[in-house]
């Protein structure tokens, strides 16, 4: 294997209808909720064979518990600082602001949201 895609991702909740209303909030998003034999799903919006990987919320307090650490999920972001805009609005809490990884590499910062996981954003400016 020459590189390795993540093909999908889950971000585990407590409450679907709060998380939904967080990461609609925060990326200005549609979050498309699923039940699966009494698994709530809540999809993010994705386009088959484009770029970045599917993903959900996942509401299954049995399989899933939301964690601050762990594996860390970065979103693809123009600029940082939008989403870090609508993060406490949204209810969450940011965790580190906007910075330099490098010149090559642009931006990160990371959050928590509101069901207590913590998540991060990347720009290149």
């Amino acid at each position: 294997m020459k590189t390795i895609s993540v093909g999908w991702f889950e971000i585990p909740v407590v409450d679907m209808d709060r998380a939904i209303t967080f990461y609609n909030e925060v990326f200005q998003i549609e979050i498309v909720k699923q039940d699966f034999e009494g698994t709530e799903m809540g999809w993010f919006p994705f386009v088959g064979n484009g770029k970045g990987a599917p993903g959900s919320l996942v509401k299954n307090i049995d399989h899933y518990k939301p964690a601050t650490q762990g594996v860390l999920i970065y979103f693809s972001s123009l600029d940082v600082n939008n989403e870090l805009s609508r993060i406490e609005k949204g209810g969450g809490r940011i965790l580190q602001s906007k910075t330099q990884i490098s010149e090559d590499h642009g931006y990160m910062a990371s959050f928590l949201d509101s069901e207590g996981n913590r998540v991060a954003v990347h720009s290149q400016k």
